[in-house]
């Protein structure tokens, strides 16, 4: 029992590290959607936006565990982490930057800017449910309070997900311009963010191929322990090299 608790709450460390790097670029372009607002109407518009944003989570991370074990939809969320990996690394290398201009919310209303503020965070949500359903679905079987299975998954993987989420949130509303100020100081961390993403895709994808249904895979290789340690191995080995590649970035700019 110690091990499986050991396992999700390394899971939970990663999913909270990942949403915090993704949503501080998320949370920069929120601060420029609400900027023509007055400022007594900024947090509140970023409030409603996110609480709506929140039940929009629950009730999408919901169907998602529904269709979980689909192997169509598996695939389509593989495809869907590589391509946002892989198009993130592209547009940096293109010089390219993701950003909304405040001309796009410019002389919108309150609760215009509200919904505009929630469908950009829908948006902006896909890719890191994604990223933790893909992570979780591979945990040990744990039932926690005897609940037993939600949408299809057991309870322990569930609350995995549905926290990752929720510290997305509270990351994006509360803690986001920390992250801002970790960015940039150390921007190659985002590439590093989106590394980890398109990895996640290619777990995603092995899950998908070891699908009872396929057979592509053996379904022993996908869940067994040394899968396991090869994606965690590889996960630690982005982390380690990301984050020298930073530092290293960091000194050469500051010595220019």
């Amino acid at each position: 029992m110690e091990a499986i608790l050991l396992e999700y709450l390394w899971v939970l460390l990663v999913l909270v590290a990942l949403e915090g790097l993704l949503a501080a670029d998320n949370a920069v372009v929120m601060a420029v959607m609400v900027k023509h607002l007055p400022k007594d109407q900024q947090k509140k518009a970023l409030f409603y936006g996110l609480l709506g944003a929140f039940v929009f989570r629950f009730a999408a991370l919901f169907m998602i565990t529904l269709l979980v074990d689909v192997w169509q939809i598996q695939a389509l969320g593989a495809a869907y982490l590589l391509f946002i990996a892989f198009k993130h690394i592209y547009d940096q290398r293109k010089g390219k930057d993701h950003t909304i201009e405040p001309e796009a919310t410019k002389g919108s209303g309150f609760w215009m800017t509200v919904l505009k503020v929630e469908l950009a965070d829908i948006a902006f949500a896909i890719d890191s449910m994604l990223a933790a359903v893909a992570l979780a679905i591979t945990l040990p079987h744990l039932d926690l309070f005897g609940i037993g299975e939600i949408g299809g998954i057991n309870s322990g993987q569930f609350a995995v997900m549905l926290a990752g989420g929720l510290v997305g949130l509270i990351i994006m509303r509360f803690a986001a311009h920390k992250f801002v100020k970790l960015l940039a100081n150390y921007p190659q961390l985002e590439t590093t963010a989106f590394v980890i993403v398109g990895w996640v895709g290619v777990k995603l994808t092995v899950l998908t191929l070891g699908h009872e249904k396929l057979g592509i895979l053996p379904y022993e290789f996908v869940h067994s322990a040394q899968w396991k340690l090869i994606f965690w191995g590889v996960l630690l080995g982005i982390v380690a090299v990301g984050a020298l590649i930073s530092v290293k970035k960091k000194k050469q700019t500051e010595e220019k």
